[in-house]
């Protein structure tokens, strides 16, 4: 492996350096990184693996859109050979979109085409994006805080799909493929049993797994869980994520995926255990289902909760077993929350009394109910431009609160709301660089 990347792996893995270098783009500007003899990395958004085999180069992820033609540019900076197979690891948008190039490619240089192989669940992925891409564009806008997402609408298909498992073959390459349901219900995991090196796609990233995004589809708890154990069975030596750098060495690998595994069956089997009690998803929410064993796991540097939350991971298992009631017999046929919020506000003495309960909940540290109460005031005199100031103010203080990005971006899109509110301005000229500043 090359011994920059191997030791910037090991270090981040230890804990003595964070990825940014890696989230930067900095491991990618000297093109392709070695892995083994024919392997090779394109450390990107969503991480692209290079096979080198007799028959040509297999890819397995292609990348997303913003990266395509770097992606290009290195592997031919590597290897004039056609590329013959790309495998999708799923249909995330940072996974699939890198291809073109090479296609157009092999049509003035006259190659076969590229094969696609897939999950048979990829192309029904992309024709709920075709179906959803507003609301897509909408929701990754705010979870990024990036209100210039588009959301694409054309996708290169799958020319192969499979179920289970498929085996594919080039040259002396020998590459396993098994469908797992994990972040997506569409997960491919590669595993290459004469190199003991596994792609493992996202189910695994360097974070908490993403199994709770609040704003996207339902994820697969038990299932990621089973999916984890299974590939910590295989004995892999380098482990190849979808994001992130490799992990080396099998006792480090087996670590990695069954910690990952350990954190998310506790979490699902104590909600599980709550809701055969008859809890209601409040009761969960703050009971302490995060034990001693998870709070050090996600202590780990190779596991800490930066993209997702442990209580959003709670939700999607109470979703994946019960309805979208909560146990709360007032939502069942809810008022519009402006209502109920002019109700909450008159009975605390306006709006302004509201907002200055909320400002006095986040001094006390209760940023929870500094949230609610501040969305209360706003809801209630959307035009108050102090009432809007405090809500930009406990957002802001919710958002630098967490390390969790998906509630960071919801923070932040708040805030940036309610502070336009205030200024009487154009919501995205609070927006520099990429990120809100208030």
């Amino acid at each position: 492996m090359d011994k920059e990347l191997e030791d910037y792996a090991d270090r981040a893995w230890r804990g003595d350096e964070p990825l940014f270098a890696y989230y930067k783009g900095e491991l990618r500007k000297d093109g392709l990184r070695r892995i083994d003899d024919g392997v090779w990395m394109w450390a990107a958004t969503g991480n692209v693996y290079v096979f080198e085999t007799a028959d040509g180069l297999v890819l397995f992820d292609t990348g997303d859109r913003n990266t395509a033609t770097a992606l290009h540019a290195a592997v031919r900076a590597r290897s004039t050979a056609p590329v013959v197979t790309a495998v999708y690891s799923h249909g995330h948008i940072d996974h699939v979109l890198g291809l073109s190039p090479f296609e157009a490619e092999a049509a003035e240089r006259h190659d076969p085409a590229i094969s696609v192989v897939a999950h048979a669940a990829v192309p029904e992925r992309f024709a709920r994006y075709r179906l959803t891409a507003g609301y897509n564009a909408t929701v990754n806008r705010r979870q990024f805080r990036a209100p210039g997402i588009t959301w694409p609408t054309d996708y290169r298909e799958p020319d192969r799909t499979y179920l289970d498992t498929l085996t594919l073959r080039h040259g002396d390459l020998t590459m396993e493929l098994r469908h797992g349901r994990g972040e997506t219900d569409d997960a491919t995991m590669a595993w290459l049993p004469d190199r003991r090196i596994l792609c493992c796609g996202d189910f695994y990233a360097w974070v908490a797994p993403n199994a709770g995004n609040p704003q996207k589809v339902r994820r697969h708890v038990a299932e990621w869980v089973r999916a984890l154990r299974w590939m910590a069975g295989l004995g892999a030596e380098i482990l190849l994520p979808g994001h992130g750098v490799p992990v080396v060495g099998a006792d480090r690998v087996r670590e990695t995926l069954l910690g990952s595994a350990t954190l998310l069956s506790t979490l699902h089997d104590g909600v599980v255990a709550m809701m055969n009690e008859g809890c209601t998803l409040d009761e969960i929410l703050h009971a302490p289902l995060v034990t001693p064993e998870v709070s050090a796991l996600l202590a780990q540097p190779w596991l800490r909760p930066t993209y997702d939350d442990p209580q959003f991971i709670v939700r999607t298992v109470w979703r994946t077993y019960g309805g979208w009631y909560d146990g709360d017999p007032s939502t069942v046929g809810p008022a519009p929350r402006a209502d109920l919020a002019a109700e909450v506000a008159q009975l605390a003495g306006g709006a302004c009394r509201l907002a200055e309960r909320a400002l006095d909940a986040a001094d006390r540290g209760r940023l929870d109910l500094a949230g609610h109460l501040a969305e209360w005031a706003a809801l209630s005199a959307p035009e108050d431009r102090d009432v809007q100031r405090t809500r930009a103010d406990v957002f802001g203080r919710l958002a630098a609160g967490t390390p969790a990005l998906m509630a960071q971006g919801i923070y932040t899109w708040a805030q940036a709301e309610a502070q336009a509110k205030a200024d009487d301005v154009d919501p995205w000229s609070t927006m520099r660089g990429g990120r809100w500043a208030p």
